[in-house]
Formats: structure tokens, C-alpha cells, sequence
């Protein structure tokens, strides 16, 4: 299990997930605001002129000084640049968009309600989860000839794409982002 480190501005919005040792880069040239988090990681350095050995404590949330133009730049919520699928498929829970039916991600597809040929757009709003067999029922169909669709396709918040694109996430992690979700994400996330 390879741990990450989610990184926030100074005002506590995420804007990445770091490496431990990315983290720890933060602590040495003392740019860490603040911290939150009870599992702490250690890093040991070398051994000083006094024989005693350096050591960093490390927390799973940071925040960073002078990130606040990353932050901004790092959000993106219209479109769906998700190339293989994995967050607009923990969006939907594995579910297809059109016969309710959880499947497997290898039996699983992004359709676009408006049609692509049509001039539909890879958009949160415009991209559902699709089994294989109702996404080439549909084929280039417009939703509206097709079936209704039995969830609405909605853009996740800053805090849900963290929720949703973070690997092994840690408790104190998923409690700070959860707790940031508006009332009707979170209980889709819970």
C-alpha cells in the first residue's frame, strides 16, 4: 500500500496528492503552514556533526505556503479528462446509467448523452456510465430516443475529485474532504 499525502492551499482547498517523500521536500524547506492528521510518518536523514541523527514527522493532510495559484490552476470541473474512466466510474458507483445494474470496470463504458457525433462534449454533465450492451443499444441515439436515464450526471466539487481520485485513502484524509462535500454529495460518498 503506497501512502499519499493530500496537499492544500493555505486556505485549505486540495490541489494534489503527493508522494510522502514530495511531503517531506514541503517540510525541510519549511513550507508547510499546517498540518492535520494522528498517523504520522517518520523520514529519517544523515547523521550530524554531533552524532545525532535528523529525523521528519510527516502528516497525511499539508498545507502549503504559496500554493494558492496552484490550487486554482489545478481545478478543472467541466470536463471529464479522465482517459481511462476510473472517476466517472466511482461517480456512478459502477452503475449504468440507463439499466441500474452494477457491472465490473472491464464491462463498463462512458457514454455521452448528447452524442459526440452530435456535438456532445466530454463534460461531468454529458458523460454517464454505461454497460457494454446499453452503450451500443443507444449507439448514437440522443438519451431522449434511447431510455431515460435513472441518475443525473452532476460535476463532483473539488473536495469529491479528491474523494474520488485518491488512492489508499486515510481516514483523517476522507474525514476532511467528506466534511467539505456539499449535504447532497455526501451522501453519496458515505
Amino acid at each position: 500500500m503506497s501512502a499519499q499525502i493530500l496537499t492544500l492551499d493555505i486556505s485549505g482547498r486540495p490541489y494534489a496528492w503527493l508522494t510522502p517523500e514530495e511531503a517531506v521536500t514541503h517540510y525541510a524547506k519549511e513550507k508547510v503552514a499546517w498540518d492535520l492528521g494522528r498517523e504520522r510518518m517518520t523520514f529519517h536523514g544523515g547523521i550530524n556533526h554531533a552524532g545525532k541523527r535528523s529525523s521528519i514527522q510527516i502528516a497525511p493532510i499539508i498545507a502549503v505556503r504559496g500554493s494558492e495559484i496552484m490550487a486554482a490552476q489545478a481545478w478543472e470541473p467541466l470536463i471529464l479528462s479522465d482517459r481511462n474512466n476510473t472517476l466517472l466510474f466511482a461517480r456512478d458507483r459502477h452503475t449504468c446509467g440507463y439499466c441500474g445494474e452494477q457491472f465490473s470496470r472491464k464491462e463498463l463504458t462512458r457514454d455521452h448523452i448528447v452524442p459526440r457525433s452530435k456535438g456532445g462534449r466530454d463534460t461531468w454533465t454529458n458523460c454517464v456510465t454505461a454497460c457494454l450492451a446499453c452503450n451500443h443499444a443507444k449507439a448514437d441515439k440522443p438519451v431522449e430516443q434511447f431510455r431515460p436515464l435513472i441518475y443525473v450526471p452532476y460535476a463532483p466539487c473539488r473536495f469529491e475529485h479528491y474523494l474520488l481520485s485518491g488512492r489508499n485513502i486515510l481516514a483523517d484524509q476522507h474525514d476532511y474532504l467528506a466534511a467539505k462535500l456539499p449535504e447532497h454529495s455526501r451522501q453519496r460518498t458515505s
